[in-house]
């Protein structure tokens, strides 16, 4: 099959939401690294222990376990939502956000590691933020986060109530892009943006594999 016939192929509408569960495991991979990377960097350049090479081990594997993970679950997430639409008749449901995201949370981040804690934490975070009412006009800057210290040595959840604990705050969240976006953090809101929504567009082969449209 030349170029040509490549670029009918992912144009054709009838694979388009196949195509879009690959360009979602795509986009969850680049933006992964993107967060990850810089913030693993930084970590272990001021906090870090060993020698560089440690170190580079340590920025090397959060990376690839935030970038996979998001990968990992953004595919999921559209296989999921996909196989609920087919069993509905072609009709997708309000909830069926919640529970794409509620089982891919689960399967996903379910396992207690410090690279999944903080992403459901952050997750979480945004969830109840939701719900605090919203003032009359949007937000005109992403507020900063300021980072908390403590000297009281932290003791990690229990695996069990973490995994239902990122299940329900996934499967929230998800559900909140969809039906009440106006209340995601802007910050966040970019982010699922660019996971859920720009993977569902492309032009060409390049901007299906390589490069947003």
């Amino acid at each position: 099959m030349d170029l040509a016939g490549i670029e009918n192929f992912i144009l054709n509408p009838a694979f388009h939401d196949y195509l879009a569960i690959l360009k979602g495991a795509r986009n969850g991979f680049v933006y992964g690294v993107k967060v990850r990377f810089p913030h693993a960097l930084v970590m272990s350049i001021l906090f870090g222990r060993g020698d560089v090479k440690t170190r580079l081990k340590v920025i090397y594997r959060a990376t690839k376990q935030h970038a996979f993970n998001l990968a990992k679950f953004v595919s999921l997430y559209k296989t999921l939502l996909l196989l609920q639409k087919r069993m509905n008749g072609g009709k997708e449901r309000s909830a069926d956000t919640f529970i794409a995201g509620l089982i891919g949370g689960f399967l996903v981040f379910g396992e207690r590691t410090a690279v999944n804690e903080q992403i459901v934490l952050y997750v979480i975070a945004r969830v109840v933020a939701s719900f605090i009412p919203r003032a009359g006009s949007p937000y005109s800057a992403s507020p900063q986060s300021p980072r908390a210290t403590s000297a009281v040595k932290p003791v990690p959840p229990n695996p069990q109530y973490f995994a239902v604990l990122a299940a329900v705050s996934w499967g929230a969240v998800m559900w909140l892009f969809k039906e009440r976006g106006e209340t995601i953090q802007p910050g966040m809101f970019n982010s699922m943006t660019y996971l859920y929504r720009d993977s569902e567009v492309w032009k060409n082969l390049r901007t299906l594999l390589w490069h947003n449209a």
